[in-house]
């Protein structure tokens, strides 16, 4: 496979970044903005009483670059590079591969030791991507990886769920010893699964039946329940499992753990047949009795038994188990669902430039060339959004408005419609297999549900920017 075989290098991550205390959002792409159109009028202020006139304010002239503006959106060097890696791999591996690992809804396992081997899928890889202080580069890699393939894409950062849940929750000590495990080796690769949902409870995490009992005698806790829709279930090498301690508490009363290998009492129920991200493995996962050492409570017993105790006096939580883990997510969900709304972007606006009916290329009709404006319009906006949530939780900025709901909500229902739009321009060929927009939107429809459906989305903002208790 031609690939480059070493991952560039983060020699400055910080090199272009924003500056957290200007406030400024992280669309670090598409160039400088330009100065004010009043600079170029400036004009010298009036006399004043003694007769002086005062120096007028240095502006520069429109169009020309002031070295002192903290706003940008031009990506640096480094995000670049990686953009530009990322795709290379996206364009030369994993497009080729999209439509076989598709019909054959498996796990893509030769490719994903591919990115392994060139250092695009481990934990080294995604501590780089996260170290970027703009919080970009995570979301440029998702954007470009499910460019090539939503179910490959999946396969490949499906385990990040996983990470996100250890790294929301877990000690230093518990992110060193479980998130390399996630992975495995290049030579050898292992995948993670974040499990959360089940059969009665999908939105309403409140309601998760997963019991997780301490036995203090041997300092082990022990789980059962069932798990559904998980990415990854049952064959991951380690499961993060958030589960009920106190059910009275509701979802104040969770926590999250890790199921380590081989753990007796956990075992993969039915693998489901999915409409889209056929490439990427999801299944139920029974926990029957599964015993695990009390070390593999996330975040430690001290800590919840404070936990605990705060909700049972009525104090007001600071965050969920598993909305934790979802916040710190949904942008670069997000940034996956752009990734499939591009693709299926460029390949129809590549489709209407060749394909010619009644003498002329179709993109010629108005009727088509405005259904692209508006899908590259509204790719840009979702992108913007994505970036921003992206900046925003990587620098440890509030949600105020639920601004990474706000990037999910968006870019999920924009790759739906992109996507059912590039089949309405291809007509009759985009319906069919032998073109892939009709698996990109296949693809697409998963983003307006998992991790949040699209109305849980628009609770989540409402109850944010009204203050309310909104149902």
């Amino acid at each position: 496979m031609d690939t480059e075989t070493t991952a560039p290098n983060q020699t400055d991550p910080a090199a272009g970044a924003a500056d957290p205390a200007t406030g400024a959002t992280p669309a670090e792409a598409a160039g400088a903005v330009a100065s004010s159109a009043s600079g170029s009028l400036a004009e010298p202020a009036p006399e004043n009483g003694a007769g002086t006139t005062a120096e007028a304010t240095e502006v520069p002239e429109f169009g020309q670059a002031d070295p002192d503006a903290q706003f940008s959106m031009r990506l640096n060097q480094d995000q670049r590079d990686i953009q530009d890696w990322v795709h290379g791999f996206a364009e030369g591996v994993v497009r080729p591969a999209a439509a076989e690992w598709d019909e054959r809804e498996e796990t893509p396992w030769p490719v994903i030791q591919e990115a392994a081997k060139i250092g695009l899928y481990g934990f080294e890889a995604l501590a780089q991507f996260w170290a970027d202080p703009t919080g970009l580069t995570l979301a440029l890699v998702n954007e470009e990886l499910f460019w090539g393939d939503g179910g490959i894409g999946m396969a490949i950062m499906g385990s990040s769920l996983a990470v996100a849940g250890i790294f929301a929750n877990g000690t230093p000590e518990q992110m060193g010893e479980w998130i390399p495990q996630c992975f495995g080796t290049a030579e050898e690769p292992k995948v993670g699964a974040f499990c959360v949902s089940e059969p009665d409870a999908g939105s309403d995490v409140s309601s998760l039946r997963t019991r997780a009992r301490y036995d203090e005698a041997n300092d082990e806790w022990v789980l059962n329940g069932q798990k559904a829709w998980a990415t990854n279930g049952g064959i991951a090498n380690v499961h993060v499992v958030v589960a009920s301690v106190d059910p009275e508490l509701k979802a104040r009363g969770q926590a999250s753990f890790v199921i380590p290998p081989g753990t007796e009492g956990l075992e993969m129920g039915t693998k489901v047949k999915k409409h889209g991200l056929r490439a990427s493995h999801t299944a139920d996962v029974f926990l029957d009795d599964c015993r695990i050492p009390g070390s593999c409570l996330l975040g430690g017993k001290e800590k919840l038994d404070e936990r605990l105790a705060r909700a049972r006096e009525g104090t007001k939580a600071r965050s969920q188990a598993a909305m934790a883990t979802f916040e710190v997510s949904r942008p670069t969900v997000g940034a996956q669902a752009l990734g499939i709304a591009r693709a299926a972007y460029e390949y129809a606006l590549d489709y209407a430039k060749e394909r010619s009916q009644f003498g002329r290329a179709i993109i010629e009709n108005q009727g088509i060339a405005f259904a692209l404006a508006d899908m590259k319009m509204e790719i840009d906006c979702a992108r913007l959004l994505v970036w921003r949530a992206s900046w925003m939780g990587r620098n440890n900025q509030p949600f105020t408005a639920a601004e990474g709901s706000m990037s999910k909500l968006k870019a999920g229902e924009v790759a739906v419609w992109a996507t059912e739009r590039a089949i309405q321009i291809l007509g009759g060929n985009g319906y069919t297999r032998e073109y892939p927009v009709e698996r990109m939107h296949r693809d697409a429809k998963i983003y307006t549900i998992f991790e949040g459906t699209s109305e849980i989305q628009r609770l989540v903002i409402a109850r944010a920017i009204s203050g309310m208790q909104i149902r």
